[in-house]
């Protein structure tokens, strides 16, 4: 399960709406009948920031993802063949909404379900309202007498696995060493590593900013005796009377930049399929 995003620019209204009631929702004071309109009014800044001042950008997120789904499915179907099917489901975009896509598992036959968000941190914005998705579509297809799956397992989120730390730490080395070796000294290397910005308050759910602060630290350990300028990036949203996690991306940057960093590599690390934020 991923978020999705919007390969029409016609589904900006829809798309807002929903990331509004499983999201804003979740720590922002908002009415619900104003979200309606409200995503009417950010589909048009939507529009003007991607059609316009990024020349009609569509980001490469379901595309990547379809590709993710398909190695996972590969990888599983060497030891269980037709038995295990990959299915991907995305937060916020038809027609992969979860209630469709677990409609159309009970129709194959599949009895048995495996959930995993594939999102690098698990709070309430990312394995949170995957479940809570997965849980309403099943209520909504229950039939009467005894439920269609006999088993549900769930994969909770991989922040802290060591593989994991140590591909995000290597990916830096290699990107210093293949581009900025030679005109750039270790010690004025500046390194921003980029995490999904979080709101500090999020009505007593789980935010994210310790898993996300803890990942963080592991891939600096790895990096920071050769490399001494490394800071996190929050790469927030703008929203408005919301305090959000500090230094967002561009501070981070200068801060590192007034420590005497000639050069600045960005890295997200709190994301595992790029999108338009880590585009932007």
């Amino acid at each position: 399960m991923g978020y999705g995003e919007v390969e029409s620019y016609e589904d900006f209204a829809n798309y807002n709406e929903q990331a509004l009631n499983l999201l804003t929702a979740k720590f922002a004071p908002v009415p619900t009948w104003i979200y309606p309109p409200l995503a009417k009014l950010l589909a048009l800044f939507d529009l003007h920031e991607w059609g316009h001042q990024h020349g009609n950008f569509i980001s490469p997120h379901n595309q990547i993802f379809e590709q993710q789904r398909v190695g996972i499915e590969t990888e599983l179907q060497k030891t269980w063949g037709d038995r295990v099917k990959v299915f991907k489901a995305f937060n916020f975009c038809k027609p992969y909404l979860p209630e469709q896509v677990l409609e159309q598992v009970r129709d194959e036959g599949f009895d048995k379900l495996l959930i995993y968000p594939l999102l690098v941190v698990d709070s309430i914005f990312t394995s949170g309202i995957a479940v809570e998705q997965v849980n309403n579509a099943l209520t909504q297809l229950a039939g009467e007498g005894d439920h269609w799956l006999t088993g549900t397992r769930y994969i909770p989120s991989f922040y802290n696995e060591e593989d994991y730390i140590e591909l995000l730490a290597r990916l830096v080395e290699e990107k210093i060493q293949n581009d900025l070796n030679v005109a750039h000294l270790p010690s004025q290397t500046g390194i921003v590593l980029l995490n999904h910005g979080c709101p500090h308050k999020a009505k007593g759910f789980t935010s994210g900013i310790m898993e996300s602060e803890a990942l963080y630290e592991k891939v600096r350990e790895k990096l920071i005796h050769k490399y001494p300028l490394v800071s996190v990036g929050w790469l927030n949203h703008d929203t408005p009377l919301i305090e959000w996690t500090q230094p967002n991306a561009e501070l981070a940057a200068k801060n590192l930049i007034d420590l005497g960093a000639t050069a600045i590599v960005m890295m997200p690390i709190g994301f595992a399929t790029e999108n338009h934020c880590t585009f932007g």
